[in-house]
């Protein structure tokens, strides 16, 4: 059991699934935590494959709907939660100490409704697309690398977050949890990385430098939403 807290560490953190009382964690966890991401996204991603074998039977919007559903229950609404936010602060037309002071409002304003519905509404045209389960696996997996990289690449805008926590984390083990991604699906991968990128140096300079765990959800959101799309794109050229 101890030798997987890091993974349970990781799987609580990032999904409604039941772990283990984790109590008591630390910053030196949370950054052992991180290289299990991939991993979290693989048994979100098998969850998601599983789940759209079954609804692929219903109409294409009903299925896309309700896979949407499930997508956004498994992950609690984490990383949405972070767009919501994000959109309010970097769409803002404010100075970056106003931008960080919105993203710890809990409140969403307009900003947040009209990018989260276009998003939405994006992601559930982009599911009713799907022909075959193999992006639902492989997005979630992608996504979670790709934030590795930019946690390390940024300063945190706010060092007592907890996306600050999560720095610096194992990544030889998370490039391995990977690996099977990048294989099998170069170009989407690769995308969706260097979209992660750009949003991310473009968030650091709306907020002064740095980015927050909000951010970093955004980026996760994008970034799956990405791969599938550049997914559905390559097999229909």
């Amino acid at each position: 059991m101890k030798r997987l807290r890091p993974f349970w560490l990781a799987l609580g953190f990032l999904t409604t699934l039941p772990v283990p009382d984790l109590a008591e964690v630390d910053s030196a966890e949370m950054r052992g935590a991180s290289a299990y991401y991939p991993l979290v996204g693989w048994v979100i991603g098998a969850i998601l494959a599983l789940a759209w074998m079954f609804i692929n039977r219903l109409s294409a919007g009903l299925g896309a709907a309700l896979l949407l559903a499930a997508w956004l229950a498994l992950t609690g609404m984490l990383h949405l939660d972070g767009l919501l936010d994000s959109a309010d602060a970097l769409l803002a037309s404010r100075s970056p100490q106003e931008r960080l002071r919105i993203l710890g409002d809990v409140h969403h304003g307009s900003f947040a409704f009209g990018a989260g519905a276009v998003f939405l509404i994006t992601k559930w045209q982009l599911l009713a697309s799907l022909h075959s389960p193999w992006p639902l696996l492989f997005a979630p997996v992608a996504a979670r690398f790709w934030v590795l990289p930019v946690l390390n690449a940024f300063p945190a805008a706010r060092p007592e977050g907890l996306g600050a926590t999560a720095r610096q984390g194992r990544w030889p083990l998370a490039a391995l949890f990977s690996l099977p991604v990048l294989l099998l699906a170069p170009l989407a991968f690769a995308f969706s990385g260097a979209a992660v990128f750009l949003l991310a140096l473009w968030a650091s300079r709306r907020l002064g430098g740095g980015l927050s765990g909000d951010v970093y959800g955004a980026l996760i959101e994008l970034a799956e939403a990405i791969f599938i799309l550049i997914t559905i794109l390559n097999m229909t050229v």
